[in-house]
């Protein structure tokens, strides 16, 4: 199994609405296919019919069941091939109940072990901010996607994120391959045009060629509770993400080759 996680340290530039698209793309393929909602605010599982405030096994068990079993806390959806390890609001607490307890940040590294067979891949969906939950899914990835919105803000966000990689590169055994990905790119404004030239010249050897553009259809998508690619398949936000997964696929075989060489 595959480990993507999707993370920035910035709200509102499209985390969710990537780790959805992305996996059901790869569903529609046939894959195996595993979303981990990381976040407390619980959007990826309200996407997919859940509630984060309610009852059942969710992410926040994993970090309290110890050795539970994670294929019994997975849920599945109404979509061939996907299925989705929930979150609750409760994870919100965890920074202040584990504080610095050894171990902890393996957690998730642990339990998706133990559903490695099961999947192809799995998705990670990362809170927006630096602490347990984000090392978690740092320590667990094989794959990191940084989309960053293009606006001037955005950028901040960025520079923080690559602070972040270089301090868990230092505790990781190999450093984190990664890919930044413009979205909500809209091509009319000069605020747009320019915050992308601007990640070109900074991060031009991390910066994927192409951009996830501004469509309403991913507003209607996930209205409907349904990844865009099964709701409007001929979007330009579908195709976008289409051409997105090309490359990583790609660019993830690479890497695993080069770790395997």
């Amino acid at each position: 199994m595959r480990v993507w996680a999707v993370s920035n340290q910035k709200g509102g530039v499209g985390k969710t609405t990537t780790a959805v698209t992305l996996a059901g793309l790869l569903s529609q393929r046939g894959y195996r296919v595993l979303l981990v909602d990381m976040d407390p605010h619980g959007s990826m599982t309200s996407y997919l019919g859940y509630d984060p405030e309610g009852d059942g096994s969710s992410i926040y068990s994993l970090f309290h069941a110890g050795s539970g079993s994670v294929s019994a806390m997975v849920r599945g959806t109404r979509f061939d091939n996907l299925s989705i390890f929930t979150a609750s609001t409760a994870l919100a607490t965890l920074d202040r109940q584990l504080g610095t307890q050894d171990g902890k940040g393996l957690v998730i590294a642990r339990g998706l072990s133990q559903v490695s067979e099961d999947y192809d891949f799995a998705l990670l969906d990362c809170p927006p901010t630096l602490g347990v939950l984000m090392v978690n899914a740092l320590a667990a990835c094989h794959y990191l996607l940084v989309p960053v919105q293009s606006e001037f803000l955005a950028l901040k966000g960025l520079d923080r994120m690559m602070r972040t990689i270089s301090m868990m590169n230092h505790a990781r055994m190999s450093p984190i391959p990664y890919l930044i990905v413009p979205t909500l790119y809209d091509r009319r404004t000069r605020a747009a045009s320019q915050a992308l030239e601007n990640m070109k010249a900074r991060y031009a050897q991390a910066l994927w060629n192409g951009i996830i553009p501004v469509d309403t259809q991913f507003r209607e998508a996930s209205r409907a509770g349904s990844p865009i690619s099964y709701f409007a398949p001929r979007a330009r936000g579908t195709l976008a993400y289409s051409e997105l997964l090309e490359a990583l696929l790609s660019l993830d075989k690479l890497d695993l080759e080069v770790a395997t060489g």
